[in-house]
Formats: structure tokens, sequence, C-alpha cells
């Protein structure tokens, strides 16, 4: 340690730490553009020169190293002067109006020139005439705006070991930043790791897309997979988990936010894919088969028997319906100490996951697997107990939750909807998978364009169907189903109609087939309100003795609860809460907002279990650590070819070996494949590990602490 002089106040500072970070970390004000705290220090920008008594010349604060005794003064006539010389000789061949700039009001390079008060007026202007460049993925390129301060070359070459930035020279000898062989990134073997925009002062780099154009926080912009997902599951750590070999630290991050993580792996909708910056690059990170990975060779190490349970409260929940919304809520009210009971009316927990779902797509023993491990919890399942009126509840428990789904389907009320042989997504799908009779014909004709209404097309044919159509209002591009739940379908002999208007149902005892019409456009008003415009002559008729209706869900039995309902017979709660009409009632999941996906359903179930843990005193924090600390090394390196890195893809039994039977057809990504899928991550939160810049203006030391004289600080090595 040394003991130093800045402007008047002593320093006890490390050694080997330099002059202005030391300055910095005690609050005093050093003017820096081409300093930054994660990266090597090089000097050339000049701004942070200082005078230090017994030298001749100022010198650089980020270069100068500490001694004891030494007296350093942060601003002086000449210092001054030296500082706005050599910003006007950056500024002059810098682009005038800050006001075009996409970084303005978020700029160093501005703020700076507030504080030192330059101006590229006395300078000769100098026109660099770089091309911007926007044929990167996710990054542009605008060397115009460059500084030269380094930041973006040091961030690649030496926190990151990338390497692909670099000065070069023009033959005008023009010194600007380019990658080394002048490629595009991608041919460079980029990472795409972000951050050289991160270190940019100037917006010479930048993300293509904005904080300010989007209304996202920066860690939502940043990590988008992980602010995609409903429960806000940790993507970034759990992949990196996976690509060690670290399968049980991975599947208790996941745990940490759901408990059915099997399932999940499974079934879920992956939105978070959808939000992937890979995909920007080539493909998205198949985020949802890496963990389905981590959960099949768990082995429960970090969080079995080890989460959190507090002691027992006395107070008694009721949970309405054992779909993943109410398991979840129960799971996470039983660690919170409550004593919880779950009813359900079919024979088996799980809702749609047991009884909609088909076998082939969410195996039943997984199901299972998970439920018994809330009833390890403690959590009291009643099965077989359907509840009509949970008022009635309130005598034996202290709060009841309604997480009944959304299990009745929905008759459009168009010609021969009335039919015999005119069935319901929800009663199909459900009979099917209880192995009773389902009414289904030879010839299958499904309306509606969901993932439901493949699981009943692709059913029917496991059922026997000879010949199955499914026709739906949306256009290919647009359908609300995953594309590999169309292109699986089709592969199996589905016949698939999208962009069609459903006119009848034909027939007059039985069904003959259906009607429909090509649709030109559809979309909805500004009252959302649907708009369909037919195209004109497009009539056309397709034979069938079987009409499944799959477009959409409504909750069933709520019409009698003595509950607010409002559109589609769902429970009303109260803005910004759970809590239904009734006072000690409350609702979550389908139910509420109707039918979405279980990801969703599992986040309802966690957001109830903190408001009624509230409402029955606790403080509401269901959170727990399971997953061990990571090392998350800044440092990741070049890969060659790392842009073209193709999606792993699954390991899937053909068409024929699948369409007859309800077994498992789609086993995943294999073990060789595993490692590599989760290499292809950019690792995008070790962005979020840069240092922000601090700015002047956040410094109360800005006119060089003439009041603080007599104070001594001592800086943490």
């Amino acid at each position: 340690m040394a003991i130093i002089t800045i402007d008047g106040v002593r320093l006890t500072v490390p050694d080997d730490r330099n002059v202005l970070e030391s300055a910095l970390q005690a609050g005093i004000y050093i003017p820096h553009l081409c300093y930054h705290p994660d990266l090597p220090e090089n000097g050339s920008c000049r701004m942070c020169i200082v005078e230090v008594d017994g030298e001749e010349q100022p010198v650089p604060s980020c270069t100068l190293r500490p001694k004891d005794g030494m007296v350093i003064r942060t601003r002086s006539e000449r210092v001054d002067k030296l500082r706005v010389l050599a910003l006007e000789l950056l500024l002059a061949a810098h682009p005038e109006d800050c006001s075009t700039c996409p970084k303005y009001g978020n700029c160093e390079l501005q703020t700076l020139m507030q504080y030192v008060g330059a101006n590229a007026s006395r300078m000769r202007v100098r026109i660099k005439g770089a091309r911007m460049e926007e044929g990167n993925p996710l990054l542009i390129h605008d060397m115009n705006r460059c500084v030269l301060c380094g930041r973006c070359v040091r961030a690649c070459k030496k926190l990151r070991g990338v390497g692909v930035l670099d000065y070069t020279k023009r033959e005008d000898l023009e010194t600007f930043v380019a990658t080394v062989h002048g490629k595009l990134l991608k041919d460079e073997d980029c990472r795409f790791c972000g951050a050289c925009a991160e270190v940019c002062p100037t917006g010479s780099i930048r993300d293509k897309l904005q904080a300010a154009e989007t209304g996202k926080t920066k860690e939502e912009l940043t990590v988008p997979c992980r602010a995609a997902c409903p429960a806000h599951t940790d993507v970034p750590r759990y992949v990196r988990f996976v690509k060690q070999g670290d399968y049980d630290a991975a599947l208790a991050v996941i745990r940490e936010k759901a408990p059915f993580p099997k399932v999940l792996g499974y079934i879920c909708n992956h939105v978070c894919e959808l939000d992937c910056k890979r995909r920007e690059v080539n493909e998205a990170m198949s985020i949802r088969n890496i963990k389905r990975y981590a959960a099949e060779h768990d082995t429960g190490k970090y969080w079995r028997g080890k989460g959190k349970q507090l002691p027992d409260t006395g107070k008694k929940v009721c949970v309405v319906g054992g779909g993943p919304a109410g398991l979840t809520a129960a799971y996470y009210l039983r660690k919170q100490g409550h004593d919880v009971t779950l009813k359900e009316a079919l024979p088996k927990c799980g809702g749609m996951a047991q009884y909609g779902i088909p076998a082939y797509r969410m195996p039943r023993n997984i199901v299972d697997e998970e439920i018994a491990i809330i009833e390890e919890q403690g959590v009291k399942i009643e099965t077989n107990c359907r509840v009509e009126k949970p008022v009635d509840l309130l005598k034996e428990f202290d709060a009841v939750l309604l997480t009944i789904g959304s299990h009745e389907g929905v008759r459009l009320p168009m010609e021969g909807s009335d039919l015999p042989e005119v069935l319901l997504n929800i009663d199909f799908l459900q009979n099917a998978s209880m192995g009773k009779e389902t009414g289904m014909g030879k010839r299958v004709i499904v309306l509606g364009g969901g993932n439901v209404a493949f699981d009943c097309a692709r059913s029917a044919k496991r059922l026997g169907a000879e010949e199955i159509h499914l026709a739906c209002l949306e256009a290919r591009d647009v359908m609300t189903a995953d594309d590999e739940e169309i292109e699986q379908a089709q592969e199996e002999g589905i016949f698939v109609h999208p962009a069609q208007t459903f006119e009848r149902i034909t027939g007059t005892d039985h069904v003959t087939g259906v009607d429909f019409m090509n649709v030109k456009a559809f979309y909805f008003d500004e009252n959302r309100r649907a708009v369909i415009e037919k195209e004109e002559g497009s009539e056309h008729h397709i034979e069938g003795d079987t009409v499944i209706f799959a477009t959409g869900q409504r909750p069933q039995g709520t019409v009698d609860m003595g509950l607010e309902l409002g559109r589609a017979n769902s429970i009303v709660v109260k803005e910004g809460s759970n809590a239904a009409s009734v006072d000690g009632i409350f609702a979550a999941g389908d139910v509420v907002y109707g039918t979405k996906s279980v990801i969703m359903a599992i986040e309802a179930g966690r957001e109830a279990a903190q408001e009624i843990d509230r409402y029955l005193g606790g403080d509401g924090d269901i959170s727990e650590v399971l997953a061990p600390e990571q090392v998350k090394d800044p440092c990741i390196g070049k890969e060659e070819g790392f842009g073209y890195l193709a999606r792993k893809q699954p390991e899937l039994k053909t068409a024929e070996e699948r369409e007859d039977n309800f077994n498992q057809f789609d086993f995943g990504i294999c073990d060789a494949d595993i490692c590599g899928e989760a290499s292809r991550c950019l690792q995008c939160d070790l962005r979020l590990m840069i240092h922000p810049p601090r700015l002047w203006n956040e410094f109360s030391n800005t006119e060089a602490a003439e009041g603080n004289k007599e104070e001594e600080v001592t800086v943490n090595a």
C-alpha cells in the first residue's frame, strides 16, 4: 500500500493499482476516455493527465503507479489546456450533430465534452468517409464516430480472448478499427458477445437494437432468453453448467424457478428461443432440449431434500385443480410452512400434461415422477374430488386458490356444429388419454391451427383415422402451432390447409364434410374484432365423417361458483393481484387468462403462492438458492467457424415408426451432441459483468475537492 495525495485528499492505495482507478474508487473524478476498469490501460487519449510534484510534464494517470508521498493535482491551467487540445483534435474527425447520434444522452464522449469544455470549431474538420457496416448480425460498425480509444480492440483481444478487431490503415493513411481480415464478423469467427459495443464510448460499435427503441431494461435486452421466460429461469447459467458437464448444477438452476423441469424439457413452448440472440447469427439455441438433457441426467445432488422448508405456520390452504399452476402454488406454499391440500377432479393430477397433451409428446411417467416430488414436500393430494362451491371451503381453510384451468372445448356457432360427429378438442384428447371411446370416424377434419389442434390431428392418426385434414384461418407463416408440430404432422400424412374460413359443416343427420373459402386477409381491428377478407369464388369442400373443433377452450364449472366472472367464464381477479371477488379466494393460471402454456402456468402458480403467503402473514419470499456458485470466465476465446455452428437436432423416430402408436418418438439431443449445442451459446450474460461507465456528474468531487484537504481515504485492494 502507498499513501498519496490527490487534490488535497490523502489516499491509502494498493501499489499495483493505477492512480486513475484509485482516484475514481475514492470518489475523485479524473476525466478519461480510453480507460475502462475491465481493460488494460493504454494512455492514448490524454484525457486523464495529471500533474505530479517533481515531474516536469503532466502524465496519464491511467498508467501512473502510486508511490509513497506522491502529490497529484487533477486540475491546473496547463492540464486543462492540454485536455481541451487533445479532445478538440479527436472531435475534428467526429460527426458534429450529437442529436442524430443513437447514443445521444448516453454518450461518454458527449459528457466529457461538457466537463472539459472542448469545441471542435477551432480545428480543421476531417471527414473519415468510412462506410457504415450494417451487414453483421446484432451489431453496427459506424467508424465515422470512432475516436480510436481502443477499448473495443482491448475488449476483443484481452477481455474475451477472441481477437477479431484491430487497428488498420487505409491507403490515405487514415487509421481506424476493423476486423483483422476486413471480413464480416461472422466470417472472422466473432463470438458475438457484445463486449465491444458495451465498452465503446461513442456508439461507433453499437447494438442494432437499442434499449430506448424497445422500452426494455438493459438486462432484458442483454439477456433476452431469461427475460422472455415467464418464470425468468437463468438460461445462460444452466446452459453453461451443461457445457461444463455439471448436469446436477444445471438442473438445480432450473429448479430454483420451476418445480417441473422434466415436463418442461418435453413440452415447454420455449419462447426463450424466439428471442435468443443466436437466432440472429444463424439458428437459435435448442434451449428446451438442453433443459431436458439436464433433467434426464440429474441425480438430485443439489436440490433433493436440501431446499427451503419453513416451520409450520398453522395456516391451511386448499388448492383446487392439480395442473401445473395448482401444483406449483401448492409446492411453494408448503415450503413456506403452510398446511396445503390439493383437490383434483380427475383420477390423476397433471392437468393438460396428464390428460390433454398426447403421451407421445409427454410420457405420463415423467408427469407422475414430478408430481411425486410435490407430494414428498408434504402437499396432501385428493383426486376424484370435484369442488363446486369454493366459498364453502373457507369454513375449513384460511385461503383457497382456484387453478382449475380451461378444460371445456368451444363449439363455434356455425351451421352443422350440432351434428353428432362434431367433437370438442378437450373431450377428444381426454378420452384418448384415458383409453376411452372417442367417437371418431375414419375421415377427420380438425378446425384450428394451434398446438392443441395438431395434438388432435396427430392423435386421430394414431387412433386409426385414414384421412386427416387440418384447417385454420391463419396463413402458414403466422400459425400459432410450433413449426416442428406442423412439419411432423405433415410427415405423418396429415393435410394442412392454412388461410381457410369455416363456412359450414355439411350433412343432415351425420357429418359429410366441411365447406371452406380461401382467406385473402385476416387481422384484428382497433377493437380487437376479427376481420376476415375472403377470396371471391374460392368455395371448396372437404369430405369427412368427423369434425373436431380445436378453436379454443374455457373454464368448466365456474358459472355456479358464486364468483365474479369475465369473458368466456374466466374468473375475474383484482388488478395486479390473484384475489377473486370473495375475500380469501384466489385464482391463477388458465382459469384467469385463458389457455396459454405450462411455463406461464408455473409462473402464475409462483405469483399466487407469493400473494397467498403474504395474505396469511408471511413475507411472500419463495425464492431459494439451490445451485452452486458458478465461475464465469470472461475470456471465452476464439472458436473457428463459431457463427456457422449448426443447431443440434434431436433424435426422432421416422414418421412410419411413430404414426400408429402413442410411444415416445422424440429422444432429445444425444450425448455426443449436447456439449456442442451448449457451446453455441453467445453467453450474453457475461456482458452484464462489464462495469458501466462512471460519468463526471456522478462524482461530488469534480472541482478538485478543495474543501476536503484533511480527509483520509483508504482504497480497498
